[in-house]
């Protein structure tokens, strides 16, 4: 428990925080990976470059440092943070790690407000924040460990399948090694891959939705070949069928949760289908009750993951019901059997299918486009409880 002294002091460096912005976690993160250079075997260095990182990390420790009073506040972000820790294998001698840099960072931007009072504050404040993470995490890892099929820390899997799912999407069905089960997940979340190679220059951990339902045998993982994506292109390019890799367990605090009778409505863009997949798959598999909406918007037919398997069970299953928007269609895309709609996703156009009374709607995919769903929905009268959405990589608020 904080002292309020403590509190109070870390609560008046607000201004300070705010003032640095993202220089903070930007030097930070230098000053670690120059002192600390295994942890670029930890960190995606790609998100580094792209600013992602900094952003995110720049906006947790302000949040932290305004509601340090009301930690409660923040107890959604540390689940989300805590699962993604998990999927980097972090260990509690980290957080000292992290912890030296953050207060020597303090001192370097600000020498003169880093009066060895603020500091040994906000060294308190860290330690408590800390102490959060490292009782989550373990009790992640503990019950990953301890679930039949489960285990802490790598697992060698074997590629069992390489299926190209679109010009861009690949799917991996992976399978562990020593022919044991694994351990179940829930829909919408994700597989934690460490990827080591020598046609890599640092050790990578990366995170890819589940996009079929858990069947206590294998996982299947979708894809997306990024442009400069170091982790993306390496499977992409290199990962064969009989080939090994190291598997984390699922984690991540984005899955579907409903009852039989709840209507159920999944919306994506782009890769953002594949936790969606997963849990039209579940739904499926417990032949639920309610009815389902399947809405997703892609660039054309070439970009279309799981098009003829989104077909084939609607096909199958009465009760699900579909609709594909094209942004800009091919010659050789067919109007009602490929889409159903030419560009943007407008929601408008199937409110009166999909405004159904206690439904709960998921959705995925690039950040603007999550944004236009949440505002829409929201505009309807659509309660927050009711929506769920999973941003990739470093959480960004919409």
């Amino acid at each position: 428990m904080l002292e309020a002294r403590t509190i109070e002091i870390v609560k008046s460096t607000v201004p300070l925080l705010e003032s640095a912005n993202t220089a903070l976690t930007e030097h930070f993160y230098q000053r670690m990976f120059r002192d600390n250079p295994e942890l670029k075997d930890v960190f995606n260095l790609s998100h580094q470059q792209t600013g992602r990182q900094p952003a995110a990390l720049f906006a947790a420790v302000l949040a932290y440092a305004k509601n340090i009073d009301n930690p409660a506040v923040l107890s959604a972000a540390v689940e989300r943070i805590a699962h993604k820790h998990t999927g980097f294998s972090i260990q509690p001698a980290q957080y000292a790690i992290v912890g030296h840099h953050l207060l020597e960072t303090i001192k370097e931007l600000a020498p003169d407000a880093a009066t060895p009072e603020v500091i040994d504050a906000w060294a308190q404040a860290y330690g408590a924040l800390a102490d959060i993470f490292i009782g989550r995490e373990e009790q992640i890892y503990t019950d990953n460990e301890t679930r039949t099929g489960g285990w802490r820390g790598p697992r060698t899997f074997v590629v069992q399948e390489k299926q190209t799912e679109s010009e861009h999407i690949t799917s991996f069905l992976l399978a562990p090694a020593d022919g044991g089960p694994v351990v179940d997940f829930r829909p919408g979340q994700y597989l934690n891959l460490h990827l080591t190679s020598d046609k890599l220059e640092h050790k990578e951990y990366r995170q890819y939705s589940l996009c079929q339902a858990p069947n206590g045998k294998n996982y299947r993982i979708a894809v997306k070949r990024e442009q400069g994506g170091v982790g993306s292109n390496f499977l992409h390019d290199h990962l064969q069928p009989g080939d090994s890799i190291q598997v984390l367990p699922p984690s991540g605090d984005f899955f579907m949760e409903v009852t039989p009778d709840t209507p159920v409505v999944l919306i994506s863009a782009g890769v953002g289908l594949t936790p969606m997949r997963a849990m039209l798959d579940q739904l499926q598999r417990l032949h639920h009750q309610a009815p389902v909406h399947w809405l997703h918007a892609c660039e054309n037919g070439s970009q279309h993951a799981f098009k003829q398997d989104i077909q084939s069970r609607r096909q199958a299953d009465d009760n699900l019901n579909t609709h594909t928007w094209y942004r800009t269609p091919q010659a050789c895309d067919q109007p009602a059997e490929d889409y159903d709609a030419t560009g943007l996703m407008d929601l408008t156009r199937v409110r009166d299918a999909i405004s159904l009374p206690g439904a709960h709607y998921y959705f995925c995919g690039p950040v603007p486009f999550m944004a236009m769903v949440k505002d829409t929905l929201a505009g309807w009268g659509i309660t927050e409880e009711q929506l769920h959405y999973e941003v990739f990589g470093p959480h960004q608020s919409l």
